[in-house]
């Protein structure tokens, strides 16, 4: 069973990974005054959740992930993500997604529209919307990042300013109560452009994002309206963005 010390080590594991980029299991557990044992389970269940990655004597940092591989973490937490994130999508205007696994989510079970235009910069995305009903879907091209799956670089972030959004959806490496970050500044230069001509941002991030940070920063609290989590909204967890963000 995983107990609030537990998740308080894995957090604060996760931090020291993404800080210094590899940590060694003797190290950390020095540092956390546990044993060996438990900190090769911890970096194990990291590991599952698709946060580190394990090597021999430890762990290592993640760069940007196929969108494959992203697909299958959290799987159970992104479906409840998206299940929220559908009642506010609404049946008509223009809405942008943006290229992750749980938007992706999203535009597959978008149903009920009347007169619905979906920008996004997802590939995956765009093909899950051709089939929806009453949804006209618009790919912002530009150049495929094939870590990622996203379309990124000059083009995309161009196209994406030349809408005008009712809402969007987007999600994050990581988010604290300063804002999100992304995993390249070419994933977050699209993103602020998508943000940039939107009238509502709605943050959609599993829990294992909370606390952490990505190598580049992108939305800063303030230009977030929702933050949307697969968490109860009265968990405790989510008491630092209460605060400043409508949580749900």
């Amino acid at each position: 069973m995983t107990t609030v010390n537990s998740i308080d080590r894995l957090a604060q594991i996760r931090a020291r990974v993404d800080a210094e980029g590899r940590v060694r299991v003797s190290d950390l557990a020095l540092e956390l005054d546990v044993s060996e044992m438990t900190i090769r389970r911890d970096l194990d269940t990291l590991a599952e959740q698709g946060l580190v990655r394990r090597v021999r004597g430890g762990a290592m940092a993640l760069g940007p992930q196929l969108f494959a591989d992203r697909f299958r973490q959290q799987t159970r937490a992104k479906d409840r993500i998206a299940a929220k994130l559908a009642v506010l999508v609404g049946e008509t205007g223009a809405i942008g997604v943006d290229a992750s696994t749980t938007l992706q989510r999203l535009a597959r079970s978008i149903d009920g529209a009347r007169d619905l235009t979906v920008v996004t910069n997802g590939p995956e995305a765009f093909a899950a919307l051709q089939d929806r009903p009453g949804v006209t879907a618009l790919l912002t091209g530009g150049q495929l990042d094939r870590r990622t799956g996203s379309l990124v670089g000059p083009l995309a972030a161009r196209a994406a300013r030349d809408v005008a959004l009712r809402r969007l959806f987007v999600s994050a490496a990581g988010i604290d109560p300063s804002g999100t970050t992304e995993t390249t500044l070419e994933e977050a230069d699209v993103k602020l452009a998508l943000a940039d001509v939107s009238g509502e941002i709605v943050v959609a991030v599993d829990h294992t994002k909370l606390g952490q940070r990505g190598s580049a920063r992108c939305l800063p609290v303030e230009r977030i309206d929702v933050l949307v989590t697969d968490l109860d909204p009265k968990d405790r967890r989510l008491d630092a963005y209460r605060r400043t963000l409508k949580v749900v």
